[in-house]
C-alpha cells in the first residue's frame, strides 16, 4: 500500500517553487518511500509506524520506525502527513499536527474524503479511523490549512498552512 497518485506532480512543482535544496523535509507515514522518490533532491527523514515497511525504505538521511508521538524533534522546513490523519484518531491527528505546526515553516497534510480501508498486507495501521473526513469536516477539525490542491471529484485534496 501507498499513498494515492492524486496531484502528486502539482505538490512536488510546488514544493520545488518554496522550498530551496538545501531545505529538510520530514516524510511522516513514509510507507513505500513515494515522497522520496519523487522529491530526490531534498535531505528528507522519515517516520513508519509499521516495520516492514520501514525496512524497505531507501534515501531517506534517517527513518524512525515507530509512532510519530514518539518521535521529538526541533525543526523541518517541511512536514509532509501524506495520507496519514485518516488513520488516526481526531484527536490524535490533532495532536499530531499541533506538534508538527511549531517546528516546521510548511505542512501539508494529504487527505481522501469518505474512504474507508481496513488493514493491509498484514498491516493494522492501514485502517481508517476517520473514514468519514470531507472538506467541511476537515476544516472543522484542522483549522488554520488551505487546500494546495483537490482532485476534481472531490475525493482527495492536499493542503497546508494557511499563511
Amino acid at each position: 500500500m501507498g499513498s494515492y497518485d492524486y496531484g502528486k506532480q502539482e505538490i512536488c512543482r510546488w514544493v520545488l517553487e518554496h522550498f530551496p535544496a538545501e531545505a529538510t523535509i520530514l516524510d511522516v507515514g513514509a510507507c513505500n518511500g513515494k515522497w522520496r522518490e519523487l522529491l530526490p533532491g531534498y535531505t528528507m527523514d522519515a517516520v513508519e509506524i509499521f516495520k516492514p515497511y520501514a525496512d524497505r525504505l531507501k534515501g531517506y538521511r534517517k527513518v524512525y520506525v515507530g509512532d510519530v508521538f514518539d518521535y521529538w524533534y526541533q525543526w523541518y522546513d517541511l512536514i509532509i502527513f501524506g495520507d496519514v490523519i485518516e488513520h488516526m484518531s481526531v484527536q490524535k491527528a490533532q495532536a499530531a499536527i499541533a506538534y508538527a505546526r511549531t517546528r516546521c515553516a510548511d505542512m501539508i497534510i494529504a487527505v481522501p474524503f469518505l474512504y474507508g480501508q481496513d488493514a493491509v498486507d498484514g498491516n493494522p495501521w492501514q485502517r481508517h479511523i476517520q473514514d468519514d473526513l470531507t472538506p467541511e469536516r476537515f476544516a472543522k477539525r484542522y483549522a488554520g490549512f488551505e487546500p494546495l490542491y483537490h482532485d476534481e471529484a472531490h475525493k482527495y485534496c492536499y493542503y497546508h498552512k494557511r499563511r
